[in-house]
């Protein structure tokens, strides 16, 4: 027996059950179905377990150090089982909260894999949903008005490297370590690569980082990847950029892993006990009907206009599976512009450029909107200016004085082009930048807002006259 739904909504991650529940909001009757738990690979794969680890490898390092803030503690241990219990705990909280979310806004929720049928006795439009329960009960079938995909991605892997999950893992598989390796080999140095070598190097474990770009991050400004390079050299980690691993050549044998990079033209040679493997993510578009529809698919992702209509009008798309910003957020924002649209209202399009994005290592990263290089390929006569923590007293009270803040500005307009910090509190404090792209504000206005004594938001201020000469605390 079929059951008729407004909406339908396939993968319960960041984006589909935030949209599943914006949808109940404006009076449509909606089902989510999940082949894993709700909450998605952010929740219980990603986002939230990573940095739960990251908090974790910080107070380990905090309190190595705490003598330097007049605190002996003695003899500091590391226990990996405690932070993977502590993680769980994270994880499960928040996972309840999800659910109790969706019950509470009468969402129903499927437990199995979706897929997207052709037209039939159910619909005249393809769209039906066939849900292939996990228990193995008989299949279930969803006649909706409108569809959601929100399939989110998996890690990506290199053509040619085996990954066994032990020697040679992912992100999935890193998460679960128990016990920590003497060294490992990171694949990768975007975010997620950096993450991991940040935290791990926090933990004690020898880290070396091969990147296949002239510089790590290479998304981020350059000033940046500049910094974080240099933080991340000091604090012993290795760094080879414009370096391709050959597939072929990595060997995992008597404990350890041994693979060859080509780099400027000659060959290196690098060994560690792990190799992670992070060199992006990759959309789950395989499986779920999609041959059933027009929806277009390149370069492995489904294809949407400005509302995250698909081919079929009825069917929308969000998330890691459009490509983009493969952010939690963008893909919660994206639900609801979907969900609005459906339901007749008229959202805003998602800009990129309001996007902020973050990094969670040690300095954090937090920017939002252009690179100076990108506004100067776009045409923009630019005035730049950066502001070092190291001038903020917050800073130096909490003994974190790496790192800067750097606004790009257009010189025509004053409009604020774009905002990059690295630094403490980063990742927290990139909202107010955001606010600012918003507003529409002009380093003038930023600097007009009174930021309190001492905090680290301070660095915005003097940033906002610094790009006119007028730094208070300039050094």
């Amino acid at each position: 027996m079929a059951e008729n739904y407004d909406l339908v909504v396939l993968g319960a991650g960041p984006g589909g059950y935030v949209a599943a529940i914006r949808a109940a909001q404006l009076g449509m009757k909606v089902a989510v179905v999940e082949k894993e738990k709700v909450g998605g690979v952010c929740l219980h794969k990603g986002c939230i377990p990573s940095k739960s680890l990251l908090r974790s490898a910080e107070l380990y390092h905090d309190m190595k150090n705490s003598e330097s803030y007049g605190i002996s503690v003695g003899d500091v241990k590391l226990d990996m089982n405690l932070v993977q219990a502590r993680k769980q705990k994270v994880v499960d909280q928040l996972h309840k909260g999800v659910q109790h979310l969706l019950k509470k806004n009468g969402v129903t929720v499927y437990e199995g894999t979706g897929r997207i049928l052709g037209p039939s006795i159910f619909s005249p439009m393809p769209g039906t949903i066939a849900v292939e329960r996990n228990d193995g009960g008989e299949a279930e079938m969803l006649v909706p008005q409108f569809v959601l995909i929100a399939t989110g991605s998996r890690p990506r892997s290199l053509p040619g490297l085996e990954m066994d999950g032990v020697y040679v893992m992912n992100s999935d598989h890193a998460l679960q370590m128990d016990q920590l390796p003497k060294s490992i080999v990171i694949i990768g140095g975007g975010v997620i690569g950096i993450e991991w070598a940040s935290m791990l190097n926090d933990f004690g474990v020898d880290v070396t980082v091969v990147e296949f770009a002239d510089r790590i991050l290479p998304f981020e400004d350059a000033d940046v990847s500049k910094e974080m390079t240099r933080i991340l050299k000091k604090r012993k980690v290795k760094i080879h950029t414009g370096a391709k691993v050959i597939p072929e050549s990595v060997k995992a044998e008597s404990g350890s892993v041994t693979l060859k990079a080509e780099k400027g033209g000659e060959t290196i040679e690098l060994s560690a006990e792990k190799v992670l493997i992070s060199v992006g993510r990759q959309a789950n578009v395989e499986g779920i009907g999609l041959e059933n529809t027009s929806i277009k698919v390149e370069r492995g992702i489904i294809q949407v206009n400005q509302y995250m209509q698909t081919a079929e009008s009825h069917i929308y798309a969000i998330g890691d599976v459009v490509g983009g910003y493969q952010l939690a957020h963008v893909a919660s924002h994206e639900g609801i512009i979907a969900v609005e649209h459906m339901a007749g209202k008229h959202p805003h399009p998602l800009d990129p450029n309001m996007v902020p994005r973050c990094t969670y290592g040690r300095p954090e990263i937090g920017s939002i909107g252009l690179t100076e290089d990108q506004a100067k390929e776009q045409g923009y006569d630019v005035k730049v200016a950066k502001f070092p923590f190291r001038a903020v007293g917050k800073a130096l009270v909490f003994g974190e004085t790496d790192g800067f803040i750097k606004l790009i500005a257009d010189k025509k307009t004053d409009d604020i082009l774009g905002v990059h910090i690295i630094g403490p509190h980063a990742t927290d404090m990139i909202s107010e930048a955001g606010l600012a792209k918003v507003l529409d504000a002009t380093p003038w206005e930023l600097s007009h807002t009174i930021h309190p004594h001492p905090t680290l938001s301070e660095v915005f201020g003097e940033v906002a006259m610094a790009i006119d000469g007028a730094a208070i605390h300039a050094g």
